[in-house]
């Protein structure tokens, strides 16, 4: 699938890929998708909850590397 922008955030502990993420979507149009890479483990809930409250959408989420890939769609 392919993606709008991209975030690695692997290495970064909750909150931070959450919030980096936000960032990173507010630069998005509605619509766009963003691609993140995050291996702490808690991002395998955060990430979930977080598009559910702000209301993007969790496209895909797919193991790779030791870490996993989220693609969010910008509400």
């Amino acid at each position: 699938m392919t993606y709008d922008a991209d975030l690695d955030a692997r290495g970064l502990l909750c909150p931070l890929p959450v919030l980096k993420a936000r960032k990173r979507l507010q630069a998005l149009q509605s619509g766009q998708i963003l691609r993140m890479v995050a291996d702490d483990p808690a991002a395998i809930i955060d990430v979930p909850h977080f598009c559910a409250e702000a209301g993007h959408q969790l496209l895909n989420t797919q193991d790779i590397d030791g870490a996993q890939a989220y693609l969010i769609q910008k509400a």
